[in-house]
């Protein structure tokens, strides 16, 4: 009997697979929608910027004073570029139109640049959540629907009361920051998780460990393409591909050009 592979154990989510809870700060997502910003707005003030050890995107901590509570809320947004603090912070319908404030995507102009959308209303942030990532408002509908441009390209269509921070999110620039060291790597990952770096690659490993190992030559002797319905123990390399391989040809380089 072989060994599991790599793709089963940290799909499990369990053991050395798991981040380590002491990293983390707080879960960045938005307030419960509640009366105050359906009606109107909540305001409340930037605290400060701090960096969750494992996540590209810094985090602000932003104090909201609530109507019914004597004491103030605290929650944790992802912050985008240009938010400093002391910075107040409007979310609600009635909130003004500026970098950092949370409105419905329903009230932003087309084109405007946001980020951490809810993919469902009320589910307090889901898309374009990733350090340099944004979304754009495409088109509204009169049907309450909004049509937005996610950071893959894809389109996709969203109620319009769902919500969004106006502007992108801040270091954007982070994966172009050249390693240099092995050590650099080291501690990235170690946030991450402890069994993420190095990745041992699968050729490199016996025939009881990877489906891609054994061998007299390091290669992987077999087609690297694999069904959707394969099962786990073998489900590496290209799984469900479309199509392999480079695309060669003059009419190939300019219908991918129409489509850009």
């Amino acid at each position: 009997m072989g060994k599991r592979i790599r793709a089963q154990r940290k799909g499990n989510g369990a053991g050395p697979y798991k981040t380590r809870s002491i990293y983390k700060i707080a879960k960045p997502q938005y307030r419960h929608l509640d009366y105050s910003e359906r009606e109107g707005f909540m305001k409340g003030v930037v605290r400060q910027i701090v960096h969750e050890p494992g996540r590209g995107a810094p985090l602000a901590e932003v104090a909201f004073r609530h109507p019914l509570k004597p004491k103030k809320d605290i929650q944790y947004f992802l912050a985008p570029e240009g938010l400093y603090t002391g910075q107040f912070v409007f979310c609600g319908q009635k909130a003004e139109l500026k970098i950092g404030n949370v409105l419905p995507i329903g009230n932003l102009p087309e084109g405007t640049v946001c980020c951490n959308v809810e993919r469902k209303t009320g589910d307090r942030g889901a898309l374009a959540r990733a350090a340099g990532e944004s979304a754009v408002i495409i088109a509204h509908s009169e049907d309450g629907k909004t049509r937005v441009k996610l950071p893959s390209g894809v389109k996709k269509t969203l109620p319009s009361d769902n919500r969004a921070t106006i502007g992108v999110i801040a270091c954007g620039g982070k994966t172009e920051r050249p390693v240099l060291k092995a050590s650099t790597n080291y501690f990235r990952f170690k946030a991450k998780g402890r069994k993420q770096w190095p990745r041992v690659r699968g050729v490199a490993m016996n025939p009881v460990e990877h489906p891609h190992g054994g061998g007299n030559h390091q290669h992987i002797g077999k087609p690297s393409t694999v069904s959707r319905l394969t099962p786990a123990g073998r489900k590496v390399g290209l799984i469900g591909a479309r199509r392999t391989g480079r695309i060669r040809g003059g009419k190939a380089n300019v219908n991918q050009v129409e489509k850009d």
